[in-house]
């Protein structure tokens, strides 16, 4: 297998057919890598090669985000925790390390804290966590709007273009097409469920946090209006292994600057976190 391409397949894994990227290898560590929103597993091709040197890579679309099917129960931070810890397993990925931005962060957490004993460590940050809410819009609207049918109405191409044109820098056309394609429809409506359930799931999750052991890396980029940086402040002071980054970038921090976010994952990969 090529570990310098990032080539996707798909496979089922509790009855969901997900897609993912494995870079193969059995020597080193494992990295699970989960994707973005609104993008999809590429957001990692700008740092695959780099880590794939060092570690076998797995990334996935989480369920009901990039091409990976959707699920109504798997749509919520505590349920896509198991759906983790759960792929871990089937996937024999070992003991990982999780870079998991945006969404992920959330689900990752869960997963750390109810699965201790099948993950290694943690690299998370662009993710909402802050109890009380601290969102930036239009994700605040998203979350808090109780009219639900207005959202359907959103424009999903809009929102991924207006996304990468504000806050990322330059994505290939290839990928830009993949991000778009994975939200066509009601996709990106079915896919706001999931953050639609942090005022619910958010409060459980800050209670967890002070049992999680494993050592987490939070990248904190300076300038994301999206989820402010009090939600990585939040995470640094509730988790008792844990250790703040700040980076001079936007919310899409792994593609604007994706020299940088590969240093910091291979950092906490290689090294401990006191």
């Amino acid at each position: 297998m090529n570990t310098t391409t990032l080539e996707t397949r798909f496979r089922t894994v509790d009855g969901v057919r997900i897609r993912y990227a494995d870079s193969g290898g059995s020597h080193g560590p494992t990295i699970l890598l989960t994707s973005p929103w609104p993008e999809s597993l590429y957001a990692f091709a700008p740092i695959w090669s780099s880590l794939a040197q060092h570690a076998r890579l797995y990334a996935v679309d989480l369920p009901g985000f990039g091409a990976s099917e959707g699920r109504a129960d798997l749509l919520a931070p505590r349920a896509m925790g198991e759906f983790l810890a759960q792929l871990v397993s089937e996937a024999g990925l070992g003991l990982p390390y999780v870079v998991a931005p945006d969404v992920g962060t959330a689900a990752s957490l869960f997963a750390a804290a109810e699965h201790p004993d099948r993950i290694a460590g943690l690299i998370v940050g662009g993710g909402a966590a802050a109890v009380p809410l601290e969102l930036g819009e239009p994700l605040a609207s998203w979350v808090l709007d109780p009219d639900y049918d207005k959202l359907r109405r959103v424009d999903p191409g809009a929102v991924v273009n207006a996304a990468m044109d504000a806050h990322a820098a330059h994505v290939p056309d290839h990928i830009r097409a993949d991000y778009v394609a994975s939200y066509a429809g009601d996709r990106f409506a079915e896919s706001m469920r999931y953050v639609r359930a942090y005022p619910e799931e958010l409060p459980q999750l800050a209670r967890l946090l002070p049992t999680i052991t494993a050592p987490v890396t939070i990248v904190a980029p300076r300038h994301d209006h999206v989820v402010p940086p009090a939600n990585a402040e939040f995470l640094g002071e509730h988790l008792p292994n844990s250790r703040v980054h700040v980076v001079d970038a936007g919310h899409f921090v792994w593609e604007e600057d994706p020299a940088t976010y590969a240093s910091l994952v291979l950092d906490a990969v290689t090294s401990s976190v006191a």
